[in-house]
């Protein structure tokens, strides 16, 4: 037991050998808590305090919970393949995968990907004849994820207005769909899963009783179905429960537009009666002056829990600070600066350039090309989102559910079979008519329609006869080549990497297979229903007959369904493998969970970062300066900060105000590159002069010129900065008429923009 807790801080030790109660851990950035989670789990297995059964331990992305199974596997000599360690969406899609039944779901039912459910919702809106302007799929879309983030379904939402009513009527029909095609999306895995152990008292409480200590990382990014559903399994309010510990991080709740409750944090240590608060204040990643920017800063925000990180590794360099004269010089600053970390034995893969907004990503990218610097673009299509894999994904599910009508709609035609939208149309008519997924309608059809439909279905019919008894890896190969999808890219000029993606397909199958325990040679179809006849054990646990939940996912699933729910899960995760030797582009938001030797922090303009929409929200401004502290504590060596006096947005010049955060920022631990001074206005009067000379004219007429048009004879200048009392600081963007006719268009940042007249406006300049 010693080796386990060998090398832990006073904090660190202090969490892991909590007591068996309710506790919260307030984890700062780089404080190590992955190893005190993944070893808290590992200390209560080996004092006999639970069996790797009794514990539920919940992450946010699969490779966080796939990096804490490789850790216990280390550390204990268990065999973690059946334990409960998984993402919100991956235990409910297995915990319904084994109470199917109770929660009205057929066996084999598959999940929506956003995708696929954006075109689920458009069919509908057909079907239905609604006007699509007036209710975009999307805006419907996010209607129902919201409600259901909420753990509200349709006969629940009081609307307030007609249009309201109406998406409330499109939820309703909506869930009817999924229901009568067997499918679900992200949303609906956690809602079912809810609602059936509310509603399933015997079931609700053997899982109580079975799972005794509870463990959730990423605590502050929950929602507040994810936080009532973690209520309800660790026992709130009753004395069945285990032990609930939260992991988490307030100052890194960067996510509220996907309904993540910052407000969670707090409840939690309320309603659970906290007795246990421990603060991992300890750094492991950052030098001095990097966290001293991140405390700082973060300290301008209210109704926080509250910690300091700290280092013992020194001060480091200071945080370099950039003002650029416009975006394009900004990125040239960039290149140069990452050039000489290259120089200086940086790796390319450690220095990362964030920024708060993906628009901003194409100045800096041309630049990197133009250098000839390779970079990548973090977060881009990740394999399972490719279209070819998609194309590849909807044969298979059709394979295992021919009722999916998604899948049915993206390959009926794909490749190309004369079959049109008409076709397709009457074919909707007739699902509709018998209450049928479209795949049962076929037959209804006549003529030249039905004929070419029902040579579809005579393809999906003949690839499931002749897979019956095949493995999973086989079963893929022959799809892919009797779906026509090899054939069709190998055919397209540039389709060489198309069929390679879906050639690696059946290396995934293997892969997957093998991972899953389900053995290379089991028949792929094979069902939980009849591996249990095979052998696997059924148990009977207060009156409940369920499959074994300890055993992976061959006793639960067919290998078929598994790898179709592993692939939707893996392309809704929210992480992205990083690539390997060139500069790292990326959000802040997408940063997030990442660290990096070197880091630059780009835009740091106001109405940029924080961004303009923020002011208008509750909690925007808040929620932006969590966002930059994320980014500050991704550095571990060097942090650069830059910022443009113009940049281009919109085919249109804006004049810029450095963000309000370097205000927030400690003066000492900044290091300026650049004079602190909006200086773009000696750049435009050079310009000016040399048009000027070349229209003739003496150099003092020419003076005199340029004067008056930059000043408007008031001694105000283009770029000057200077502070209204009612507006605040703000930065003079265009100067129009003279004398007392003379006004300026003045950027005040977040108060916007305003056009003043200088015989009037009090306006004093900005001392630097």
């Amino acid at each position: 037991m010693q080796n386990l807790l060998l090398n832990l801080n006073p904090e660190q030790l202090a969490a892991v050998t909590l007591p068996s109660q309710n506790a919260l851990i307030l984890a700062g950035a780089g404080s190590g808590k992955t190893r005190v989670l993944t070893t808290r789990i590992a200390w209560l297995i080996q004092t006999g305090q639970v069996s790797p059964a009794g514990i539920l331990a919940v992450t946010f992305t699969n490779k966080a919970a796939k990096e804490m199974l490789a850790r216990l596997s280390a550390m204990l000599p268990i065999n973690t393949r059946g334990m409960w360690v998984g993402t919100f969406h991956g235990l409910c899609n297995r915990l319904l995968r084994t109470h199917y039944r109770d929660a009205a779901l057929p066996q084999s039912f598959q999940i929506l990907d956003s995708q696929d459910q954006l075109s689920m919702i458009k069919r509908l809106l057909k079907a239905n004849n609604i006007d699509d302007e007036k209710y975009p799929a999307k805006t419907v879309m996010y209607f129902i994820n919201n409600h259901k983030d909420q753990g509200l379904r349709a006969g629940q939402i009081d609307a307030y207005d007609a249009t309201e009513r109406k998406l409330v009527e499109l939820y309703a029909l909506y869930d009817d769909q999924c229901q009568r095609e067997g499918v679900v999306d992200f949303a609906e895995l956690l809602l079912r899963t809810y609602e059936l152990l509310s509603r399933n008292e015997p079931l609700r409480e053997h899982y109580q009783q079975r799972f005794r200590h509870i463990l959730v990382d990423e605590f502050q990014d929950t929602n507040n179905l994810q936080y009532n559903w973690l209520k309800l399994l660790a026992g709130h309010g009753t004395q069945r429960g285990g032990a609930l510990f939260a992991v988490g991080d307030d100052d890194q709740s960067i996510y509220a537009f996907r309904g993540a409750n910052v407000g969670n944090m707090a409840a939690f240590e309320a309603e659970f009666h906290v007795q246990n608060l421990i603060k991992l204040e300890q750094n492991y990643r950052s030098h001095g002056h990097i966290l001293d920017s991140a405390n700082m800063l973060i300290a301008n925000n209210s109704k926080r829990l509250g910690k300091n990180l700290r280092t013992d590794a020194g001060h480091g360099e200071p945080v370099r600070v950039y003002e650029a004269s416009s975006d394009l010089q900004e990125a040239q600053w960039i290149i140069e600066e990452a050039k000489n970390l290259i120089a200086e034995g940086a790796s390319r893969s450690e220095i990362a350039i964030l920024y708060r907004s993906n628009a901003q990503s194409r100045v800096i990218e041309h630049a990197l090309f133009s250098a000839g610097l390779p970079y990548h673009v973090y977060g881009g299509l990740r394999y399972f989102q490719r279209a070819e894999v998609k194309h590849a994904i909807a044969y298979l599910q059709l394979m295992d559910n021919p009722h999916n009508d998604s899948a049915f709609l993206r390959v009926v035609n794909f490749p190309a079979r004369g079959i049109g939208a008409r076709t397709l149309e009457q074919l909707q008519n007739a699902a509709e008519t018998y209450n049928i997924s479209m795949y049962a309608a076929v037959p209804y059809m006549v003529g030249k329609a039905g004929t070419s439909l029902g040579g579809f279905v005579k393809l999906i019919e003949g690839v499931r006869f002749e897979t019956q008894q095949m493995a999973l890896p086989e079963l893929v190969r022959v799809t892919l080549e009797a779906s026509g999808l090899l054939a069709h890219y190998g055919l397209e000029k540039e389709g060489a990497d198309r069929v390679e993606n879906l050639e690696q397909m059946v290396n995934a199958a293997t892969q997957f297979v093998s991972e899953e325990g389900f053995g290379q040679g089991a028949p792929a179809h094979l069902g939980p229903q009849a591996q249990a006849q095979a052998g696997e054990a059924i148990v009977n646990v207060d009156g409940i007959e369920i499959l074994d939940a300890d055993a992976p996912l061959a006793t639960v699933m067919s290998p078929l369904s598994a790898f179709l729910s592993h692939a939707s899960l893996e392309a809704g995760d929210n992480q992205a493998q990083a690539g390997q030797e060139a500069l790292q582009l990326m959000t802040v938001h997408s940063a997030k969970g990442l660290e990096f030797d070197n880091v630059f922090i780009t835009g740091l303009e106001e109405g940029l970062f924080p961004h303009e929409s923020s002011s208008k929200e509750e909690g925007g401004v808040e929620e932006e300066r969590r966002l930059m502290y994320v980014a500050i504590t991704r550095a571990r060596k060097r942090l650069y900060m830059c910022f443009s006096q113009t940049r281009m947005l919109h085919g249109q010049t804006r004049y810029n105000m450095k963000s309000r955060f370097f205000d927030e920022l400690p003066e000492e631990s900044l290091k300026w590159l650049s004079p602190k001074v909006q200086s773009h206005w000696f750049a435009n009067k050079k310009a000016t002069w040399e048009d000027a000379k070349l229209s003739g004219g003496s150099d003092n007429a020419i003076a005199q010129r340029i004067a008056q048009q930059k000043t408007g004879g008031t001694g105000w200048r283009i770029g000057e900065s200077v502070i209204h009392g009612k507006f605040g600081e703000g930065v003079i963007v265009n100067i129009e008429g003279s004398g007392s006719n003379c006004r300026a268009q003045i950027n005040f940042g977040s108060a916007g923009m305003k056009v003043l007249d200088l015989s009037v406006a009090k306006l004093e300049r900005v001392a630097r």
